[in-house]
């Protein structure tokens, strides 16, 4: 196993930058070591305090431009494994984590004052989902939806242990319990939230994220990570096997055999940004004080994309110049939303057959023919490509029952191709593609996409 590894790269890279602006100091012929020689050289020490005790920055009042740093990581990773002869397995995995801070400032008395801090990025990294790829889902119910739900709770208790120790208190218990007017503005949440520790309901986004990375993944809730963030990527691989060809049936039969499989998937947050609640009131619950506890980071949504591209390919040519591609494909993204508790999920089925034919030494007479005879001998090349698709759109609704077909489509496509050469130089391609797809729900009307014709190809010199 250790020595079927074969090549193993790692690539880390780490780029930072600092804008101060309102820098009064000017630069002296061979520039300047202010506000540090280790600033002008690239360190990124923080030289706000120092530069405005030293009075390097505007006191100016109006002044309005804004401190930034920039902070970026990317983490990718290969590997090449051969554990026997004819199977190669390539290992992909990385991350991508993107930090922009920016403030605006003023100096009094040789201080720098902060005002108005805030932060905001991305991230993204490879991860795997497989345990619940071929779980049930669809528009009628989903097992990895339903965990998702109950985890919740499991996730909520973990970080209540946290929070407060062994007494943790609950929305309806005696400390805390469900107020009997429904005018009451705590009623609807305290009732929808029984059982859940104080401040960390069932829509917590501190709650909903480990609960959803947990459900998906396959992973124990109880021992699941309650971070944001990941650190180490889970590596997605590529298998291809052309090992049949060493069999004597296969070599009496195929010029070439081969199998493939790919998987890829990755977690992805294409928004975080820093709350200004939490900045003023860190510990604090929304709802005038009995709702979730504010977080240090807002996220308004987390996606999962999932891609089998392909699940399985079948890729042959026989020796009667028969060819065959056969190819399965599946894919799903799910975006969970957090400005209104819904999560989209969007799956993807595909399968593809390819069949080719050369019919040899077809003759011909034409004046296109570079001989004096006016005889042209080519072969004619055939390809036939058919192809399935079903694309489904679901939304689902984390606070009741409720799932909605939202949109999809079936696509069927016919693509046939045929080309002959008549020199070196000029090739006739006849081609004719015919798509029909119609939409899975009653909304939308079919449609359907012909088209043919003849491309002519003629390549000057050699």
């Amino acid at each position: 196993m250790v020595t079927s590894v074969k090549n193993i790269q790692l690539n880390y890279t780490q780029n930072e930058g600092i804008l101060l602006p309102g820098f009064t100091q000017s630069l002296g012929f061979f520039g300047s070591s202010k506000p540090s020689l280790g600033f002008v050289v690239g360190v990124q020490d923080d030289v706000r305090q120092e530069a405005a005790r030293r009075g390097w920055l505007t006191t100016f009042p109006e002044f309005n431009q804004s401190y930034t740093k920039v902070k970026t990581q990317q983490l990718n990773g290969t590997a090449k494994v051969d554990l026997f002869p004819d199977l190669t397995i390539d290992l992909i995995a990385d991350r991508n984590y993107m930090e922009n801070f920016s403030e605006q400032y003023d100096v009094t008395d040789g201080f720098y004052n902060s005002r108005s801090p805030y932060t905001m990025g991305n991230f993204t990294i490879s991860t795997v989902l497989i345990a619940t790829s071929f779980s049930q889902s669809d528009e009628v119910s989903s097992a990895a939806f339903q965990d998702f739900r109950d985890n919740r709770l499991v996730i909520a208790n973990r970080l209540a242990a946290i929070q407060y120790g062994g007494n943790i208190p609950r929305y309806g218990d005696a400390s805390n319990p469900i107020p009997t007017d429904p005018a009451d503005p705590r009623y609807n949440f305290y009732a929808s939230n029984a059982g859940y520790p104080v401040g960390l309901g069932k829509n917590n986004q501190a709650v909903l994220i480990p609960a959803f990375l947990s459900a998906y993944s396959g992973k124990d809730e109880n021992k699941a990570s309650t971070g944001l963030f990941r650190d180490v990527p889970i590596p997605n691989w590529t298998i291809k096997y052309n090992g049949l060809m060493r069999y004597t049936f296969f070599k009496e039969r195929f010029k070439r055999f081969s199998l493939q499989h790919s998987y890829r998937a990755a977690y992805t947050i294409n928004s975080f940004r820093s709350n200004f609640e939490y900045d003023k009131n860190p510990g604090g619950q929304d709802n005038e004080g009995f709702g979730n506890f504010f977080n240090q980071t807002i996220v308004q949504n987390v996606n999962l994309l999932e891609q089998f591209n392909p699940l399985i390919r079948m890729d042959f040519e026989m020796k009667n110049s028969f060819k065959l591609l056969a190819e399965m494909k599946k894919d799903r993204a799910l975006s969970m939303s957090f400005d209104n508790n819904l999560l989209t999920e969007v799956q993807g089925h595909e399968y593809i057959i390819g069949l080719g034919y050369r019919l040899k030494d077809v003759v011909i007479t034409s004046s296109l023919a570079d001989n004096p005879q006016g005889v042209i001998k080519s072969d004619i090349n055939f390809r036939t490509d058919l192809s399935f698709r079903n694309n489904k759109t679901i939304v689902r609704y984390l606070d009741y029952d409720n799932n909605e077909l939202a949109g999809g489509q079936n696509i069927w496509a016919v693509k046939l191709t045929a080309d002959y050469s008549f020199s070196k130089n000029l090739t006739a391609i006849f081609y004719y593609d015919h798509t029909f797809s119609k939409a899975v729900i009653s909304t939308a009307f079919p449609l359907t996409n012909i088209r043919s014709g003849f491309t002519l190809r003629y390549n000057f010199g050699n």
